[in-house]
């Protein structure tokens, strides 16, 4: 087998979960680098709530349409971290929670996509002769 082939509509639905995978990494990169400042005792960590919002926001779009309930996922994570009151340590926790959980249903997609949509090739095999 060359590889796993996908109809039209799971190479689109794959384009999007790579893309949202990707955008999910960079998320995980905004709540390490937002907890590695509140581990130092920075102040000013609004800037890696404000990074963490502006990555997430789009994802939500690019989700919305076939994975909606992955996209509600991250809305509620942006809504989490965006409260007002409690501490960093909270916000820090409620990024990895939610970056967790969105790697988590990503990985569910894409195994749903490949099942539900691989091409099946009706072909007979070169050396066989049907009589």
């Amino acid at each position: 087998m060359a590889g796993l082939k996908l109809d039209g509509a799971g190479q689109v639905k794959m384009a999007t979960l790579e893309e949202a995978l990707h955008i999910a990494a960079t998320l995980n990169a905004h709540a390490e680098r937002m907890a590695q400042a509140v581990k130092s005792n920075q102040k000013n960590t609004a800037t890696f709530v404000m990074a963490f919002k502006r990555s997430a926001t789009p994802l939500v779009g690019k989700l919305k349409g076939q994975f909606g309930m992955i996209a509600d996922i991250v809305a509620t994570t942006i809504l989490n971290i965006s409260r007002p009151g409690g501490g960093d340590v909270l916000k820090v926790r409620a990024m990895r929670e939610g970056v967790a959980q969105i790697k988590v249903q990503l990985e569910i997609a894409v195994a749903h996509v490949k099942e539900k949509h691989a091409a099946h090739d009706e072909k007979p095999a070169a050396g066989t002769a049907e009589t």
